[in-house]
């Protein structure tokens, strides 16, 4: 009987096109009448016993004190419908062969896994001749999942259809018969769809919901998806919601199952937590989830640590680096939104592991052109947070950037190509690469966010790529006023990174004559606390490459440290030389002839795994050069070679003065 209504009215419809799904208007007249005598489930009163149904129990209001709602009131999409899907079937809307009923409920849930649309929905469950509550669930929450969006529902009018409706009326009429998951997922499918939370079907729905609760015996699956229902309806102040989180904590974590915890992380990251709220909770989570890393499945994993993230659990750095461990053998199964989590889990947490980067360089290479767009940008992204330089990776995306990229977003664009100039690196296909990011700046230059295209820009100078064309745009004063106006005006790094640009310009595009850079958009130094355009000396090796100095110049008075160039960069040591190429006094200032800019360069100028220069400290060498300086670059492996202080002092010697020959003393 269940479906059988329904099945008649689409033979009917052939017939008769006036009436869509609908047996006659006599019959929907009917049936809407007496499902307007309907008592409130609340407070049992009729319509004409002052209670609106339609518009929600009056006592419930009261009990209750509803918060602001998250969900439509002005658009009242649910109405009574005259078709009663399965009223004769048993409770619960099973059917009388269980075995057979679990069966069709799979088949019918991978018929709902390929349903495109929400028509496609419709039509599967008028092909059906019964189904149970959680099957009529299911397909809610798949007409939710297709139809749902922040900003309301992508087309309204399927809330209008009948079939929707018979299957709301269903789960109104019945509710005390509903299972408890049924209930519970077609409420939680309801705020999705945005159904006005004061009609009768959302009454009814969290009425029972209420009184199932009450009994305490909820597990934790459903009182998860019961707890984002009511904090869409109700907001994270419901006297409901605060119920079942007191349940949910009344449960020993160490018992949850692995599905379990993973779905309370994803509830708690909801909006759920406010000012350490149930931060107590969370521990025990954290512990638990430590201990059962191993055996945790791939979405389980992505879902923990994005709710890491949200919920800031900065002391939960030991549980980041063993799901970052156990989802190594993970990452060819992370779907590319699951691995976009995992990602900017690692990059929030400054986590990076050898044998993950080595996992993306067998997944990306294979996957490359198949792969999410974002998913690429992440795993660039990841790549140039994290300074690792993997070529494997680099070469293959820059190959289908070529091919892909008029379908990216201006931000996926820049995000792809700024680690190219952040770790110093030229792909292969270089040519093609950056005739593909020159075409695009020419068609979509407007487009770019002032900020992202100043970044862009900006790496590919590091990398000797100028965007000579685009210079005269970016120093139009319209261009800054643009820039200062986005986020939170100019601030020292955007600065600093003009005022390289300009620099390069005059330096290495002397045929540059577009306009100058006005002065009060420029620094007087690049190196500052915090993001800088230069990475400050280690001091540790500074001090001993200092004491090698020592004793072979024989003075402290021959070198200066730490000294601000009239162009912006700061060296670490300076050396001055006469005529002669005799080394002079730092303080003297008269007869130099030659300056040399000694860069003691540690680890952190460097990619992480490799000993390739970082794009900044790169450009800084190329502008030194031209700017008349003698370079020498002190690399810490080569350096930290040096067994004694014999060794230090050659090796300097060669450094600094490879064609003149020192007396030993």
């Amino acid at each position: 009987m269940a479906f059988r209504f329904l099945q008649g009215c689409l033979r009917a419809t052939r017939a008769v096109q006036h009436f869509r799904f609908l047996h006659s208007a006599a019959c929907l007249s009917r049936c809407a009448s007496s499902y307007r005598q309907l008592p409130c489930p609340v407070c049992l009163r009729r319509p004409s016993s002052c209670c609106t149904t339609g518009q929600g129990c009056r006592r419930f209001l009261r009990d209750h004190q509803k918060a602001a709602l998250s969900t439509i009131r002005d658009q009242v999409y649910f109405a009574g419908g005259s078709v009663c899907l399965h009223g004769d079937a048993s409770d619960g809307f099973r059917l009388t062969d269980q075995q057979s009923t679990s069966m069709d409920e799979r088949t019918f849930a991978d018929h709902l896994r390929h349903c495109s649309s929400s028509r496609q929905v419709f039509r599967l469950l008028l092909s059906l001749k019964s189904m149970s509550d959680t099957m009529a669930a299911s397909a809610l929450q798949t007409i939710a999942a297709l139809e749902h969006d922040k900003c309301g529902l992508k087309d309204p009018t399927v809330l209008d259809h009948d079939v929707f409706k018979a299957v709301c009326f269903q789960f109104e009429h019945d509710s005390q018969r509903l299972t408890d998951a049924g209930l519970l997922s077609a409420l939680h499918a309801c705020t999705r769809l945005y159904v006005d939370p004061w009609s009768s079907l959302m009454v009814r729905l969290v009425s029972e919901s209420q009184r199932r609760l009450d009994r305490g015996q909820m597990p934790i699956r459903n009182l998860c998806i019961l707890a984002e229902a009511l904090l869409a309806l109700e907001g994270s102040r419901s006297v409901m919601l605060k119920q079942v989180m007191e349940q949910i904590q009344g449960h020993e974590v160490k018992e949850w199952s692995l599905e379990e915890l993973t779905q309370v992380y994803g509830l708690l990251q909801t909006g759920i937590v406010e000012r350490g709220q149930y931060q107590h909770l969370l521990n025990s989570m954290n512990s638990y989830a430590l201990s059962r890393a191993a055996s945790l499945k791939p979405a389980s994993i992505s879902q923990i640590l994005n709710a890491l993230v949200v919920l800031s659990q900065t002391r939960a750095v030991p549980l980041v680096i063993s799901l970052c461990k156990h989802s190594v053998k993970h990452v060819h199964r992370f779907t590319d939104s699951e691995l976009v989590e995992v990602l900017g889990a690692l990059m929030h947490f400054g986590h990076s592991d050898q044998y993950f980067v080595e996992a993306l360089e067998r997944h990306v290479p294979r996957n490359t052109y198949t792969m999410h767009p974002e998913a690429i940008t992440k795993v660039m992204q990841y790549c140039g947070r994290r300074q690792i330089l993997s070529k494997a990776i680099f070469d293959t995306v820059a190959e289908s950037f070529v091919y892909r990229a008029d379908s990216y977003n201006t931000s996926q664009i820049a995000r792809q190509i700024m680690p190219f100039g952040k770790l110093g690196y030229l792909p292969p296909n270089t040519g093609e690469l950056f005739h593909k990011v020159e075409g695009i700046l020419h068609t979509q230059f407007s487009q770019f966010q002032p900020r992202t295209l100043l970044n862009l820009l900006h790496s590919c100078t590091l990398i000797e790529r100028f965007p000579v064309n685009f210079m005269a745009k970016v120093f139009n004063p319209y261009f800054l006023q643009q820039l200062e106006e986005q986020g939170t005006g100019l601030d020292r790094v955007l600065l600093a990174q003009l005022t390289q640009l300009y620099m390069t310009v005059k330096l290495e595009c002397p045929f540059y004559e577009g306009p100058n850079l006005l002065p009060k958009y420029r620094v007087k130094s690049f190196l500052s606390s915090g993001r800088s355009l230069e990475t400050p000396v280690d001091r540790h090796l500074y001090n001993r490459v200092k004491m090698g100095l020592l004793d072979l110049l024989g003075a402290r008075d021959y070198f200066a440290s730490n000294v601000l160039t009239p162009y912006c960069y700061t060296l670490d040591v300076e050396l001055k030389l006469d005529g002669e190429g005799y080394v002079l006094p730092a303080s003297h200032h008269e007869d130099v002839c030659k300056r040399i800019a000694v860069c003691i360069d540690g680890q952190k100028r460097f990619c992480a795994n490799t000993h390739h220069l970082l794009g900044k400290e790169a450009i800084k060498t190329r502008h030194l050069k031209l700017l008349g300086y003698k370079v020498v670059q002190i690399p810490f492996f080569e350096f930290e070679k040096l067994q004694n202080r014999a060794e230090t002092v050659d090796y300097l010697h060669k450094k600094i003065f490879p064609h003149s020959y020192r007396l030993s003393w």
